[in-house]
């Protein structure tokens, strides 16, 4: 019952703030093109928070242990929603530096939440590491569950409210804010080592040197993530011009990717028995 009622306070944390980065996402571009930009203008846009998510992401872990990461989770939910009312506005630096905190707290999302969980499940609770696979496989689930919803959602109400495709990212700002309003209140504060910066990313490409698999590994996982992040710009334009709903296009893809992580968990963990690569 201990361990439940835990997990439970984490997932009313994060799943929130999970589901608001879903709802940021069917309709950006069209958003960006209702203002009047160019898909170069759009396409700097996009690498604007790629790179600002990129160049965090070298330093967020020392940052995440330094500020505390209970802070951090706090810090993530309010860049995003200001990175969500700055996207009302029609100038481009104003856009810019819109996508610079979206990146920015999408690498605090990604990073200090589930560091604040492994810290409180084994340091402070001591519960077994065994059980860390059990809260991780629910927020799999929930967060498959939120991105089919956040497509339909989006959809809705960029059709029913006169904002348009802008609706989606006001309608994040409550789920921000019940995010960082739970873990503010909910959670305690933990820490991680203090290290120096360059000493952190010493480490990093040491191991990345004397471990080539690790290197491969990375290059493989950067290749994949660079087609996605490409699809990620270009489907809405091509989408689009055949009326398709944006929204409901978006909750088909993130459906058929949890189908394909069911089918891959079957696979590796069922009668089959495969063997990743």
């Amino acid at each position: 019952p201990a361990f439940r009622g835990f997990q439970r306070r984490f997932l009313l944390g994060y799943l929130p703030a999970l589901a608001a980065d879903w709802l940021q996402g069917p309709l950006l571009f069209q958003l960006l093109h209702s203002r009047g930009f160019l898909r170069s203008q759009i396409a700097a846009l996009y690498s604007c928070g790629f790179a600002s998510n990129v160049a965090f992401g070298l330093v967020s872990g020392v940052f995440v242990d330094r500020l505390g990461r209970k802070k951090s989770c706090v810090l993530s939910s309010g860049l995003c929603s200001v990175s969500c009312l700055l996207q009302l506005s029609h100038d481009f630096l104003a856009l810019a530096a819109a996508r610079v905190l979206a990146g920015l707290g999408t690498s605090l999302l990604f990073s200090a939440f589930e560091s604040w969980y492994l810290h409180e499940h084994l340091e402070r609770h001591d519960f077994p590491a065994e059980w860390i696979p059990d809260t991780f496989s629910r927020v799999a689930l929930w967060n498959s569950g939120l991105a089919v919803a956040a497509g339909l959602l989006a959809w809705l109400l960029a059709e029913g409210l006169p904002l348009g495709p802008a609706a989606p990212f006001l309608a994040a700002l409550p789920f921000l804010a019940l995010s960082g309003i739970f873990a503010g209140k909910n959670w305690d504060e933990n820490y991680g080592k203090s290290r120096p910066c360059g000493k952190a990313c010493g480490e990093g490409l040491r191991g990345l040197v004397s471990e080539p698999r690790v290197l491969l590994l990375g290059l493989v996982q950067a290749l994949v993530e660079s087609i996605l992040l490409i699809f990620a710009f270009l489907w809405t334009p091509v989408l689009e011009p055949h009326g398709i709903p944006l929204g409901i296009a978006f909750s088909a893809f993130t459906a058929a990717s949890a189908a394909g992580s069911a089918l891959f968990r079957r696979g590796t963990t069922g009668r089959l028995r495969l063997q990743p690569l």
